[in-house]
């Protein structure tokens, strides 16, 4: 995954609370296993009619939302069932940041393990945000994910919570396993140590 530090972009509002991820990508497109293409079935059932038709009043079927790199969700955003193709969906949008009051865990994990920063911000902060950009869909926000701020564009900087090892990730664009493979000489050394010294407190005579 890229590496994201700091960036300014516009904004989708989607003012609803609760958003699961069965809305996020609807289970019929499961099937996949490569990420690709699933942008397009972001929202599916909300984003279309029954023939397939964008649906006009939909925030993502706007004017400019698809220039827009961040959606400003409602409070628990991403719960329900555990589906890593949420996080790859919305990426696929083009999206790479959420704004919420709060998401679920898992949909958390799933979206920094992916480069998808989710940021947590007060009630006051999030609701001066969402108006917004429900008011202005030309407004941009700027994000620094090395900072754990976000600027509105009335110029108030809001800071978010995030764990220093998914900011590290973030910020170096590696998950989990990446930070591991990362570390393969450091591991290699440890081993070498450890069976030395594994062998002194044996003795050769036992070896």
């Amino acid at each position: 995954m890229d590496p994201i530090g700091t960036f300014a972009s516009r904004m989708v509002a989607l003012p609803l609370d609760d958003v699961d991820t069965d809305q996020i990508i609807p289970a019929r497109f499961l099937k996949v296993t490569e990420r690709e293409g699933l942008g397009a079935a972001l929202f599916a059932d909300w984003r279309y009619d029954q023939a397939g038709r964008p649906r006009a009043g939909f925030p993502l079927n706007q004017p400019g939302a698809s220039a827009a790199r961040v959606l400003v969700a409602g409070r628990n955003f991403g719960c329900g069932s555990s589906r890593e193709h949420a996080a790859w969906a919305l990426l696929g949008f083009g999206f790479r940041a959420v704004v919420s009051t709060g998401f679920a865990d898992i949909f958390r994990q799933n979206a920094i393990g992916n480069g998808l920063v989710p940021i947590e911000l007060s009630l006051n902060a999030h609701g001066r945000l969402m108006r917004r950009a429900a008011e202005d869909p030309a407004a941009e926000i700027a994000i620094s994910v090395e900072n754990q701020t976000v600027t509105l564009p009335d110029g108030m900087t809001a800071v978010f919570p995030m764990d220093a090892f998914d900011r590290h990730c973030l910020l170096r664009g590696v998950d989990r396993l990446g930070f591991l493979l990362g570390l393969e000489d450091e591991i290699a050394a440890y081993e070498r140590r450890h069976a030395a010294d594994a062998f002194a407190m044996v003795g050769p005579g036992c070896a």
